[in-house]
């Protein structure tokens, strides 16, 4: 199976969340408009990475020969609930520059604990999921 888009899509992503950690260090008030765009932007691409992953990748595992993959999969896909959750909330939120600049520290707290469970996700992908599909 090639996942090369999904791998792809990780990139984009993290090039996102660092971004945005730039930004807020440079000043989250003064950088709202950005940071606020960037959320729209990278929103976009976290929803058709999940959309496909959910449309293709889980199904095509479930239908595979390899029942650890299979299982793998369904627990992947079940983890991911609570982080799409904490993602969306946030992504509401912080997805206008007036609500980022009218509570910087809400917005940093919110990105610090959101984002690290979407970083965190995105590396156990990386390191033990996609080189497994890609060895079967």
């Amino acid at each position: 199976m090639n996942i090369d888009k999904f791998k792809h899509q990780h990139v984009d992503i993290m090039a996102n969340i660092s971004a945005l950690r730039q930004l807020a260090q440079a000043g989250v008030a003064q950088n709202a408009a950005n940071i606020a765009s960037l959320i729209v932007s990278m929103s976009s691409t976290i929803k058709l990475h999940l959309a496909v992953e959910d449309q293709a990748l889980y199904p095509a595992l479930q239908r595979g020969d390899n029942p650890e993959l299979a299982r793998m999969g369904q627990q992947y896909q079940k983890d991911m609930g609570p982080i799409s959750q904490a993602y969306e909330a946030f992504a509401r939120r912080w997805n206008r520059p007036e609500s980022v600049r009218r509570d910087e520290q809400g917005f940093r707290d919110d990105a610090n604990r959101v984002l690290r469970m979407v970083h965190e996700r995105m590396q156990r992908e990386n390191r033990d999921f996609y080189p497994r599909i890609e060895a079967a």
